[in-house]
């Protein structure tokens, strides 16, 4: 009998740890402006800006007019493409870093932050991360596949949407066409 009722009291517990996580749902860590007049997330639209956390929760403006090339990665720890592809995310990170805004965007939403903190270390990142912990991002620039990558020109229009990985060499071309 006693066995029974310390297993309620645990199903009651997590049931009210699920209820207060989910009346705590963090809406607020993302700020988006409002997207363009038809706004679609491919080539030749201009990008909607967004503000998220990275991983020391410092905020990040993405989108809009930035003055220079932005490379905008959404990616999940669990993904194996994203693994194969992120030495050469850091690559181009260290030999473009001061020529473009090169930045990593987690959809955390359909991840574990912990992983994808283990994602970053194990691959020593050195460029933002972004946390986009409710998935408003990731859902308003229709990513579901993972890797994608966006190139947002100086004005804020997307100029490439790349699904997938590509080879290093591809990137070299495809940052040297839009800087």
């Amino acid at each position: 009998m006693k066995r029974v009722i310390a297993l309620f009291t645990i199903a009651f517990v997590f049931a009210g740890l699920a209820v207060f996580q989910y009346k705590n749902d963090d809406s607020k860590s993302v700020t988006m402006a409002a997207p363009a007049e038809g706004f679609k997330p491919k080539a030749g639209f201009e990008a909607t800006a967004f503000k998220l956390p990275a991983l020391d929760e410092k905020s990040y403006e993405v989108g809009g007019k930035q003055g220079k090339l932005s490379f905008v990665n959404f990616w999940a720890s669990w993904c194996g493409p994203c693994e194969l592809e992120a030495p050469d995310l850091q690559r181009l990170h260290e030999q473009y870093g001061d020529a473009i805004q090169l930045i990593g965007v987690n959809a955390t939403k359909y991840d574990k932050e912990r992983a994808a903190r283990d994602f970053v270390n194990e691959h020593e990142f050195t460029f933002p991360i972004l946390m986009d912990r409710v998935g408003d991002v990731t859902k308003q620039y229709k990513v579901d596949t993972f890797p994608t990558t966006f190139l947002i020109d100086s004005e804020g229009v997307i100029r490439e949407r790349i699904n997938g990985v590509i080879p290093y060499e591809e990137w070299e071309r495809l940052i040297e066409k839009w800087m």
